[in-house]
Protein backbone atom coordinates (compact mmCIF):
# COMPACT_ATOMS: atom_id res chain seq x y z
CA UNK A 1 0.00 0.00 0.00
CA UNK A 2 1.36 3.82 -0.69
CA UNK A 3 2.62 4.90 2.35
CA UNK A 4 0.30 8.58 1.82
CA UNK A 5 -2.94 6.01 1.71
CA UNK A 6 -1.38 4.02 4.75
CA UNK A 7 -1.48 7.31 6.51
CA UNK A 8 -4.90 8.55 6.04
CA UNK A 9 -6.30 5.27 6.71
CA UNK A 10 -4.06 5.49 9.99
CA UNK A 11 -5.74 9.24 10.94
CA UNK A 12 -9.22 8.25 9.57
CA UNK A 13 -9.24 5.14 11.88
CA UNK A 14 -8.15 6.94 14.95
CA UNK A 15 -11.17 9.61 14.03
CA UNK A 16 -13.44 7.27 14.00
CA UNK A 17 -14.10 5.89 10.55
CA UNK A 18 -14.19 2.51 9.17
CA UNK A 19 -12.08 2.28 6.07
CA UNK A 20 -11.99 0.37 2.74
CA UNK A 21 -8.34 0.97 0.76
CA UNK A 22 -7.26 0.80 -2.98
CA UNK A 23 -10.99 -0.22 -4.15
CA UNK A 24 -10.92 -1.22 -7.88
CA UNK A 25 -13.42 -0.03 -9.92
CA UNK A 26 -14.03 -2.79 -12.97
CA UNK A 27 -15.77 -1.55 -16.14
CA UNK A 28 -17.23 -4.57 -18.97
CA UNK A 29 -15.65 -3.60 -21.78
CA UNK A 30 -17.25 -6.18 -23.62
CA UNK A 31 -19.93 -8.72 -22.80
CA UNK A 32 -18.18 -11.34 -19.81
CA UNK A 33 -15.31 -9.33 -20.17
CA UNK A 34 -13.96 -6.59 -17.72
CA UNK A 35 -11.22 -4.33 -16.72
CA UNK A 36 -10.23 -2.08 -14.14
CA UNK A 37 -10.43 0.88 -15.27
CA UNK A 38 -9.34 2.94 -11.98
CA UNK A 39 -8.81 2.21 -7.69
CA UNK A 40 -10.20 4.47 -5.50
CA UNK A 41 -7.55 5.15 -2.74
CA UNK A 42 -9.82 5.57 -0.10
CA UNK A 43 -13.44 4.73 0.94
CA UNK A 44 -14.76 5.91 4.84
CA UNK A 45 -17.44 6.36 6.81
CA UNK A 46 -17.52 7.53 10.49
CA UNK A 47 -21.32 7.10 12.22
CA UNK A 48 -22.55 10.14 14.49
CA UNK A 49 -21.52 9.84 18.32
CA UNK A 50 -18.31 10.11 20.35
CA UNK A 51 -15.70 7.79 19.66
CA UNK A 52 -13.75 6.56 22.59
CA UNK A 53 -10.54 4.99 22.84
CA UNK A 54 -11.04 2.63 25.46
CA UNK A 55 -13.88 1.85 27.32
CA UNK A 56 -13.95 1.35 31.28
CA UNK A 57 -17.86 -0.87 31.29
CA UNK A 58 -18.52 1.14 34.42
CA UNK A 59 -15.49 0.01 36.12
CA UNK A 60 -14.90 3.39 37.86
CA UNK A 61 -12.87 5.64 35.23
CA UNK A 62 -14.83 7.15 32.58
CA UNK A 63 -13.63 6.21 29.07
CA UNK A 64 -10.69 8.03 27.67
CA UNK A 65 -12.34 10.12 24.53
CA UNK A 66 -10.97 10.84 21.68
CA UNK A 67 -11.08 14.54 20.82
CA UNK A 68 -12.75 15.00 17.11
CA UNK A 69 -10.62 17.09 14.57
CA UNK A 70 -12.82 20.19 13.55
CA UNK A 71 -10.79 19.90 10.39
CA UNK A 72 -13.22 16.86 9.47
CA UNK A 73 -16.16 19.14 10.30
CA UNK A 74 -18.68 16.76 11.41
CA UNK A 75 -22.06 17.26 11.26
CA UNK A 76 -24.36 16.48 14.20
CA UNK A 77 -26.58 13.14 13.95
CA UNK A 78 -24.54 12.84 10.30
CA UNK A 79 -23.15 9.78 9.15
CA UNK A 80 -20.21 10.94 6.93
CA UNK A 81 -18.98 9.35 3.43
CA UNK A 82 -15.40 9.97 2.31
CA UNK A 83 -14.31 9.09 -1.52
CA UNK A 84 -10.81 10.44 -0.77
CA UNK A 85 -7.77 10.59 -3.12
CA UNK A 86 -4.24 10.70 -1.41
CA UNK A 87 -1.56 12.18 -3.25
CA UNK A 88 2.02 12.65 -2.03
CA UNK A 89 1.76 15.75 -4.45
CA UNK A 90 -0.59 18.55 -4.54
CA UNK A 91 -4.24 17.60 -3.22
CA UNK A 92 -6.05 17.53 -6.56
CA UNK A 93 -8.35 14.74 -7.67
CA UNK A 94 -8.02 12.11 -10.48
CA UNK A 95 -10.26 12.43 -13.24
CA UNK A 96 -11.51 8.68 -12.96
CA UNK A 97 -12.32 9.66 -9.16
CA UNK A 98 -15.23 11.82 -10.58
CA UNK A 99 -16.26 10.08 -13.20
CA UNK A 100 -20.18 9.16 -12.77
CA UNK A 101 -19.12 5.08 -13.67
CA UNK A 102 -16.54 5.04 -10.68
CA UNK A 103 -18.96 7.15 -7.76
CA UNK A 104 -21.95 4.49 -8.92
CA UNK A 105 -19.44 1.90 -8.23
CA UNK A 106 -18.08 2.90 -5.13
CA UNK A 107 -21.91 4.31 -3.33
CA UNK A 108 -23.15 0.43 -3.93
CA UNK A 109 -20.77 -0.62 -1.41
CA UNK A 110 -22.55 1.82 1.37
CA UNK A 111 -25.89 1.79 -0.79
CA UNK A 112 -28.39 0.66 2.11
CA UNK A 113 -27.50 4.47 3.93
CA UNK A 114 -29.46 6.20 1.23
CA UNK A 115 -32.91 6.09 0.73
CA UNK A 116 -33.18 6.64 -2.53
CA UNK A 117 -30.59 4.54 -4.05
CA UNK A 118 -27.29 5.65 -5.12
CA UNK A 119 -28.04 7.08 -8.80
CA UNK A 120 -29.02 10.67 -7.50
CA UNK A 121 -25.94 10.75 -4.97
CA UNK A 122 -23.57 9.81 -7.63
CA UNK A 123 -24.76 12.62 -10.20
CA UNK A 124 -24.31 15.33 -7.04
CA UNK A 125 -20.98 14.09 -5.98
CA UNK A 126 -19.77 14.15 -9.54
CA UNK A 127 -21.33 17.54 -10.20
CA UNK A 128 -20.84 19.67 -6.42
CA UNK A 129 -18.32 16.74 -4.78
CA UNK A 130 -21.04 16.34 -2.27
CA UNK A 131 -24.11 15.28 -1.57
CA UNK A 132 -26.59 15.86 1.29
CA UNK A 133 -28.94 13.58 2.49
CA UNK A 134 -31.40 15.71 4.88
CA UNK A 135 -34.63 12.98 5.13
CA UNK A 136 -36.10 10.73 6.62
CA UNK A 137 -34.34 12.53 9.73
CA UNK A 138 -32.87 9.25 11.12
CA UNK A 139 -30.67 8.99 8.05
CA UNK A 140 -29.09 11.83 7.51
CA UNK A 141 -25.71 11.44 5.52
CA UNK A 142 -23.11 13.40 3.82
CA UNK A 143 -21.28 12.53 1.04
CA UNK A 144 -18.13 13.85 -0.62
CA UNK A 145 -15.13 13.68 -2.19
CA UNK A 146 -11.57 14.72 -0.67
CA UNK A 147 -8.52 14.98 -1.60
CA UNK A 148 -5.55 14.43 0.62
CA UNK A 149 -1.73 15.86 -0.15
CA UNK A 150 -0.26 19.11 -0.23
CA UNK A 151 -2.37 22.50 0.65
CA UNK A 152 -1.45 25.49 1.98
CA UNK A 153 -5.44 25.48 3.71
CA UNK A 154 -7.84 22.33 4.96
CA UNK A 155 -11.68 22.55 3.87
CA UNK A 156 -14.63 20.35 2.87
CA UNK A 157 -12.92 18.77 0.39
CA UNK A 158 -9.24 18.84 0.77
CA UNK A 159 -6.92 18.22 3.99
CA UNK A 160 -3.27 18.77 3.95
CA UNK A 161 -1.08 15.32 4.79
CA UNK A 162 0.47 18.05 7.08
CA UNK A 163 -2.52 18.17 9.34
CA UNK A 164 -2.89 14.34 9.16
CA UNK A 165 0.66 13.85 10.36
CA UNK A 166 0.60 16.60 13.16
CA UNK A 167 -2.90 15.71 14.37
CA UNK A 168 -1.82 11.78 14.74
CA UNK A 169 1.55 12.61 16.09
CA UNK A 170 -0.94 15.35 18.87
CA UNK A 171 -3.33 12.28 19.28
CA UNK A 172 -0.25 9.56 20.33
CA UNK A 173 1.20 12.69 22.77
CA UNK A 174 -2.11 12.99 24.46
CA UNK A 175 -3.34 9.55 24.55
CA UNK A 176 -0.27 7.74 24.65
CA UNK A 177 -1.40 5.37 27.42
CA UNK A 178 -4.31 4.59 26.54
CA UNK A 179 -3.28 3.73 22.78
CA UNK A 180 0.13 1.97 24.34
CA UNK A 181 -1.90 -1.10 24.77
CA UNK A 182 -2.97 -0.89 20.97
CA UNK A 183 -1.91 -3.56 18.46
CA UNK A 184 -1.01 -1.08 15.29
CA UNK A 185 0.20 -3.09 12.26
CA UNK A 186 -0.78 0.15 10.34
CA UNK A 187 2.92 0.97 9.14
CA UNK A 188 2.56 4.72 9.31
CA UNK A 189 0.44 4.54 12.80
CA UNK A 190 3.23 2.17 14.06
CA UNK A 191 6.06 4.80 12.85
CA UNK A 192 4.64 7.60 14.27
CA UNK A 193 3.90 5.85 17.30
CA UNK A 194 7.42 5.34 18.04
CA UNK A 195 8.48 8.74 16.90
CA UNK A 196 6.47 10.06 19.39
CA UNK A 197 7.45 6.77 22.25
CA UNK A 198 11.35 8.33 21.17
CA UNK A 199 10.83 11.97 22.27
CA UNK A 200 11.87 12.71 18.02
CA UNK A 201 10.57 16.41 17.79
CA UNK A 202 9.26 16.66 14.22
CA UNK A 203 8.53 20.86 12.50
CA UNK A 204 7.32 21.36 9.59
CA UNK A 205 9.81 23.47 6.76
CA UNK A 206 9.05 27.02 6.00
CA UNK A 207 6.42 26.37 2.93
CA UNK A 208 4.29 25.25 5.77
CA UNK A 209 2.44 22.22 3.70
CA UNK A 210 2.97 18.89 3.59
Amino acid sequence: MDIGVDLVEAYLRLNGYFTITEFEVLRETTPDNYQTVTDVDIIAVRFPGPIYIADSHGKGESPALLVEDPVLKLEPDTVDVIIGEVKQGEAVFNVGLTDHHTLHTVLQRVAWLYEDGVHEVARDVEKHLVYYQASPPDRMVRTRLVAFGRSPLNDLHTISLTHVFEKMIGQFEEYGDALRAAQFKNPAAALIRLLVKTGFEIKKDSAGDA
